[in-house]
């Protein structure tokens, strides 16, 4: 399996895992030429907008480390146009959920939004 076909796997993983928390998948792979967004769910208080990274193993860190400063801005950019073109009111929010192996974290408000609005 290639890394796409992976992070894709992963992925939906992460997808059927916050269903079962009630958060409601608005989109998956959000994609525009500033950059790509895993996941936007929703849930009543806000648009959640998920990054997801795996790793098989922590040898060289845990999946939740490579959200790196650069990327939480470059989902923030996503994240505003996302909101500006959808015509989002709703307070948002940016989680992290981390899979190693069989372990599933999520990170809630994982980082705080880069940017202006």
């Amino acid at each position: 399996m290639n890394r796409r076909n992976t992070g894709t796997a992963y992925e939906l993983i992460a997808a059927d895992y916050i269903k079962k928390y009630g958060i409601h998948i608005r989109e998956m792979n959000y994609r525009i030429s500033q950059g790509e967004i895993d996941i936007i769910g929703e849930d009543r208080e806000c648009i959640i907008f998920i990054e997801v990274k795996y790793r098989k193993t922590a040898s060289y860190g845990y999946p939740w480390e490579a959200v790196s400063g650069s990327k939480q801005k470059q989902i923030c950019k996503v994240a505003r146009q996302y909101c500006y073109s959808k015509r989002i009111k709703k307070q948002i929010r940016f989680d992290v959920i981390s899979i190693c192996g069989e372990e599933i974290l999520w990170f809630k408000n994982a980082f705080e939004y880069m940017g202006q609005y």
